[in-house]
């Protein structure tokens, strides 16, 4: 029988992630911690509660199948598009999910500043906002929150387990490497 509701855990090169899906779809992702039961920790606090644990595979969706596959893929260095995950994003603010919207366009190793993404979602002043809404993404990996930078394309911050540096784990697995700004004019002496 497959569950239409449910919460997993299982384990990757990058560590241990939770998911948990609803019969919208995804909505929870937990990135890898310090280990395996603090993830299901988070997940029992977080996910809906309709969301019990789901351990066997053959219980899982297809969706949710391929999901784990592409996870872990992603995580051993592919390149992998989450475009095609069903997402439910009920929960979460409408402000919040346009942004989301824009997030989920930002492909593999693509960046974008908070101000650039707010305003391709067609909220051009609400950069700061628009950092909000990527600390309260409840999917990260699937909607890219660790694709998007603060101003001068720095790092800026990432709530997920090992916060920054998480987040440059992620973008050099994509290949994106932030080094220090570039001026924008160089001095001459004549």
């Amino acid at each position: 029988m497959v569950a239409q509701s449910g919460r997993t855990v299982f384990d990757t090169e990058l560590g241990v992630f939770g998911i948990a899906w609803t019969r919208g779809g995804l909505c929870r992702v937990c990135l890898p911690g310090d280990d395996g039961g603090n993830a299901e920790r988070r997940l029992s606090r977080t996910a809906p509660a309709e969301c019990v644990v789901v351990r066997s595979e053959a219980a899982w969706p297809g969706w949710v199948r391929a999901l784990v596959a592409d996870i872990r893929r992603y995580a051993s260095g592919e390149k992998v598009d989450f475009s095609h995950v069903p997402l439910d994003l009920s929960r979460a603010r409408a402000f919040h999910r346009s942004i989301y919207v824009e997030a989920l366009k930002l492909g593999f190793g693509e960046v974008a500043t908070y101000g650039e993404l707010a305003a391709r979602a067609g909220h051009a002043t609400a950069a700061r906002e628009t950092g909000q809404a990527m600390g309260s993404n409840p999917v990260p990996l699937v909607v890219p929150c660790h694709r998007v930078l603060a101003a001068g394309r720095k790092l800026g911050g990432f709530s997920a387990p090992g916060g920054g540096e998480t987040k440059m784990r992620l973008l050099a697995l994509e290949g994106v490497r932030l080094g220090e700004p570039q001026p924008d004019q160089i001095a001459f002496s004549f």
